[in-house]
């Protein structure tokens, strides 16, 4: 610990006793650190609390208590969400004296009815944060509820109850619950509900789940060419409707698309642990896309589920050729069957686990299991009820399979070539891979000797390369032509990559599938991955907008609880974790400084193996895909005028948009 955390003159120590001390009561939390719980204060942030309310009233649906769906839009950013389930109970809650069950929902964080699973075999939201987070950042919010043949109603405003809840008279033909809200301007400034994303994100849940109807309304002002005022959904074909209208007219590898549900297998105790639904369609020309849902909570960077539809195709498709005496079927791998596919997936599963309070990645184990036995039998069948079909789709996967390994023989080749060539010298701290297995190759960039000797030990020799560099590089933003060219740093860098810079940068001849930057979880391995990013948008922007460039994700600390650990990569996913998963169980925690504190282990386990790791995919942002608009991005960012990127910060602080990042 530093001895800067103790310096001080005396009087400013006899400033810090007790009262220095903050305590956050009730939602204080939420509103001090909203980025915790919904990720930030951008739009998307804000549109994530329509999906927390829109989420709850979808449980009421999948559980069977609620079969219709309403979603209002009116002037002035309010939002009300309505269902006819069960409605929240409003009896006196026997924990909090005086309080109603409904204020202690909408008061308290990690309260609600899905902790047990006795009220929901399989619900969106877990964590006991949505509605009660939405309250804390909202001006005000109104729940009303019907129950009984009784209509109560109770209003909160940024968190605090303004009243007792009130019973106002008999309601004998409805039932349910009406969340209002509106988002408070001093979390998200002057930002708007869109509706074009509401209504877009209505019309999805109502394929997610076949047996509700979901109506949308929204005030006349706000209706456009692209939003009605008003809607119906309901689609009885669930995702296979969802797919075709995808699809539309364009011309597919089969004529029938592969589609279909089923419910997982009971576990021991006589439970059910949930179901599957899936639709998959090959356009012939087609960049594809996909589409992941747990509980009807879209996850955009996929997860376990994923990886059980990938398997279950793959080895499904390998088996199909060996039935038919296509012997070359064995190579084929995941992303030979699902590039280029219109992929959609959605899973009910009980107690769900995500990577973060968004649900961006569902990391359940079990769910690779379930859906891949799942989905695996149908598959099957799908391919071999019609050999012609299946014959079909195992030839449009294996010319990609071709290609794909026509690419690699080429890139052997040519590391072959720069291995034994002096004039392609590689750098001698490079630790390459042999590139003789069966997986796409990487390349590791870490910063010091230390990780790099624990990368070094963790990694696949075939397929991972490591190249340390020390400390921070060169901005090349602000540097001179002269200064790159003589820096050490970049120039080792450009000969293990083997593929130019600048007018002569040609990703065909990169000597790795992928480009990994692997720096530590803290600020200087964020400056360090921001340097090394600079780098390729200026030097190699063609690798970066053919997705050749990652960032790993270290973990930054360890928990441990008697014979169970997790990893969590931030605060925020640790108070996650501490929420969950350790709730109420004595807990060890350990910090890393840095990726040399890892054991080549644990370095493995959590940011180098492919099977358990994460990737984030760097990308572009459309408007700065051509290259003049690379360099402006850059200068702006990292150039020498400091007001760049002052400006640039100032107009763009509320545009974030982790769409721009594809995991």
């Amino acid at each position: 610990m530093s001895d800067d955390l103790f310096a001080g003159t005396p009087a400013s120590s006899g400033d810090y006793n007790a009262s220095s001390i903050e305590v956050l009561e009730g939602l204080e939390p939420v509103r001090r650190r909203p980025g915790m719980y919904i990720g930030g204060t951008d739009d998307r942030a804000l549109h994530h609390l329509a999906a927390e309310v829109l989420d709850n009233a979808m449980d009421e649906a999948v559980a069977g208590h609620a079969t219709r769906i309403e979603v209002s839009l009116d002037e002035g950013n309010r939002l009300s969400i309505a269902d006819n389930g069960r409605g929240i109970p409003v009896d006196e809650h026997p924990k909090f004296p005086g309080k109603s069950t409904l204020e202690v929902i909408l008061s308290t964080l990690h309260s609600g009815g899905k902790f047990s699973g006795k009220a929901y075999a399989t619900s969106g939201g877990l964590h006991g944060v949505g509605v009660s987070v939405v309250n804390a950042l909202s001006s005000h919010t109104r729940v009303e509820v019907a129950r009984d043949r009784q209509l109560y109603a109770q209003e909160f405003a940024k968190g605090q109850t303004l009243g007792p809840i009130q019973q106002l008279g008999p309601t004998p033909n409805r039932r349910g619950t009406t969340v209002a809200f509106t988002p408070d301007t001093e979390i998200f400034g002057d930002r708007q509900f869109s509706p074009k994303r509401l209504f877009r994100l209505a019309r999805s849940k109502a394929y997610l789940f076949a047996g509700v109807e979901i109506r949308w309304k929204c005030a006349a002002s706000l209706a456009s060419d692209d939003v009605p005022a008003e809607a119906v959904f309901k689609f009885p074909g669930g995702l296979a409707d969802h797919l075709a209208e995808q699809i539309g007219g364009r011309e597919c590898v089969t004529t029938q698309p592969f589609a279909g549900r089923q419910d997982f297998p009971l576990d021991e105790s006589g439970t059910t642990q949930g179901s599957v639904e899936w639709a998959l369609a090959w356009p012939l020309w087609s960049d594809g896309s996909t589409s992941w849902y747990c509980n009807t909570v879209p996850n955009p960077d996929g997860g376990t589920h994923e990886q059980g539809l990938r398997a279950a195709l793959t080895k499904g498709l390998r088996g199909f050729g060996d039935l038919v005496g296509q012997k070359k079927a064995k190579d084929i791998s995941a992303d030979d069957v699902m590039t280029g596919a219109e992929i959609m997936l959605s899973v009910f599963i009980r107690e769900p686990q995500f990577q973060s309070q968004t649900k961006d990645r569902l990391t359940s184990p079990e769910a690779a299991r379930l859906v891949e036995n799942a989905v695996r039998d149908h598959f099957d069948h799908f391919l071999t009820d019609n050999m012609e079909r299946g014959k079909a789709l195992l030839g449009s996967v294996m010319e990609r399979m071709d290609e794909r390994l026509r690419r690699k023989q080429e890139r052997e080749v040519k590391r072959k070539t720069a291995t034994n060539a002096k004039k392609l010298r590689l750098p001698g701290k490079l630790t390459d891979c042999s590139g003789e297995g069966d997986g796409e190759t990487e390349l590791f960039i870490v910063e010091g000797d230390s990780a790099g000797g624990s990368a070094k030990q963790a990694r696949d020799r075939k397929t991972q390369a490591i190249l340390p560099i020390r400390g921070k590089i060169l901005n090349v933003a602000s540097a001179t032509a002269d200064k790159i060219r003589a820096n050490q740093e970049i120039a080792d860098l450009g000969l293990a990559l083997g593929c130019g810079t600048r007018k002569d940068c040609d990703p065909d001849n990169l000597r790795y599938d992928r480009v990994i930057i692997m720096t530590d979880a803290d600020v200087d391995g964020a400056h360090i991955a921001t340097l090394l990013m600079t780098f390729f948008f200026q030097e190699m922007p063609e690798l970066v907008r053919r997705g050749h460039l990652y960032l790993a994700q270290p973990p930054l600390y360890r928990r441990t609880a008697g014979k169970e650990s997790r990893y969590a990569r931030d605060d925020a996913h640790r108070a996650e974790l501490e929420a969950t998963v350790f709730k109420g169980k004595k807990v060890e925690v350990g910090r890393f400084k840095g990726l040399g504190e890892m054991n080549p282990a644990q370095l493995r386990e959590t940011t180098m193996n492919p099977a358990t790791r994460s990737l984030i995919r760097i990308t572009l942002p459309p408007e700065f895909e051509q290259r003049a608009g690379v360099a402006r991005l850059v200068d702006e960012l990292m150039g020498r005028n400091p007001e760049h990127r002052f400006n640039f910060i100032q107009n763009r602080a509320g545009e974030v948009d982790r769409e721009m990042i594809d995991a």
